[in-house]
């Protein structure tokens, strides 16, 4: 366990993992996210600015919600995200299905790529050897 500063009310907690937030902080955040989301539901048009102000939220958490895929927002919402791969506008997350699907082949392409390195070279026929 590691002792820092809260990022939001500076006090110091026990840090474990994830956002350097203490548990009164996280419990704020996670009502005020539960806010938007009733607000987002029942408004499905409602463009950034007018969310932030009618939940009192910043405009930057709730670009972070959508960033984390926890909040998105309509096709027809004004409310959008560029993709940080190619700047096309999205709706959640922070690629769009092109650049997600193209990460994920290179992905997939680079551990096979290491999966074929590791293989023995020569035959590996069911043959049995004898080391001399």
């Amino acid at each position: 366990m590691d002792i820092r500063n809260c990022q939001r009310c500076k006090k110091i907690f026990h840090y474990v993992t994830g956002d350097q937030l203490c548990m009164p902080c996280k419990e704020q955040i996670e009502e005020q996210f539960q806010i938007v989301k009733k607000y987002v539901n029942e408004n499905p048009g409602a463009n950034i600015n007018v969310v932030a102000e009618e939940c009192e939220v910043s405009i930057k958490q709730i670009r972070k919600w959508v960033r984390e895929e926890r909040l998105s927002f309509s096709d027809d919402s004004l409310v959008g995200l560029e993709c940080e791969r190619c700047g096309k506008m999205i709706h959640s997350g922070r690629f769009c299905q092109e650049c997600s699907g193209g990460l994920a082949d290179a992905m997939n392409n680079a551990f096979r790529k290491q999966v074929e390195a590791r293989k023995p070279k020569g035959s590996t026929s069911g043959k049995m050897r004898f080391l001399e």
